[in-house]
């Protein structure tokens, strides 16, 4: 993840809005706090795992101070057409920087990630206290975590719904939702186990070819021994004959 600069202008009014970033403010607020508690502890043991072993994320360090970014990055995750509108518009600059710049990602048929003074106003906008020095940390980490998560979407899709996804170029995200506040009936059941419980959770509808929706869910797990890492539980949801299909060829190693 990263930010990147440009000296053109945003489109004109008349292009569709550009899309945003597959994670909402309560979200990222939820993974500000989660790596600054991990960054402040000592080491602690390792929490048991859930029995699937989840796809781990390794995080980069904090780095200096420097002037927030407003540039914008291209994620790789497509964005399906039926993808609600926004009317967010990405901010160019002159700063140099990495990554692809906003005039391309307004373009660009793929959902978008915020810059880093995105990030921080969303967040100042949840009555949070971010710390400007740390969003050249937090937003790679947010992009990172969404890459890693669209990649086990992409591996659940491969293996269980290769024919449903051919003829348009493979499946795309259609919307996205997250909140800290709901626990899924398999984290709250490995609870009971007495496992640690994911500090955020996520829900991803995914397009195929030819329309059909087929729902995720995704529990985001802290590191081990204290270390900053992400640890993603990702799964089709029980809530249709899909879900239930896949989750089951999967058990039983079809």
């Amino acid at each position: 993840m990263g930010s990147s600069s440009s000296s053109q202008s945003p489109p004109p009014p008349t292009s569709p809005p550009p899309p945003t970033c597959p994670i909402d403010p309560s979200a990222r607020a939820a993974w500000l706090e989660a790596a600054a508690a991990q960054e402040s502890r000592s080491p602690q043991p390792p929490p048991p795992s859930p029995p699937q072993s989840p796809a781990s994320v390794p995080l980069p360090k904090l780095t200096k101070t420097r002037p927030l970014a407003s540039d914008r990055v291209t994620s790789s995750i497509p964005r399906a057409e039926r993808s609600p509108a926004t009317t967010t518009t990405p901010t160019p600059t002159s700063a140099p920087s990495h990554g692809q710049n906003s005039a391309a990602a307004a373009a660009s048929s793929n959902w978008i990630y915020p810059s880093e003074k995105m990030f921080f106003d969303a967040m100042r906008r949840k009555n949070h206290a971010p710390n400007a020095a740390d969003m050249a940390t937090v937003v790679p980490i947010h992009n990172a975590v969404n890459e890693r998560a669209w990649a086990e979407i992409k591996g659940w899709e491969g293996r269980f719904a290769r024919e449903q996804n051919k003829g348009c170029g493979g499946p795309k995200l259609r919307s996205f939702s997250g909140d800290s506040g709901r626990v899924s009936p398999r984290a709250r059941w490995l609870g009971l186990w007495g496992y640690e419980g994911p500090f955020d959770r996520h829900d991803w509808v995914v397009e195929r070819c030819g329309g059909a929706g087929v729902e995720y869910v995704i529990d985001f797990y802290r590191g081990r021994g204290g270390g900053l890492a992400f640890y993603l539980d990702v799964r089709p949801k029980l809530n249709s004959w899909e879900g239930w299909r896949m989750r089951l060829e999967r058990l039983v190693g079809m």
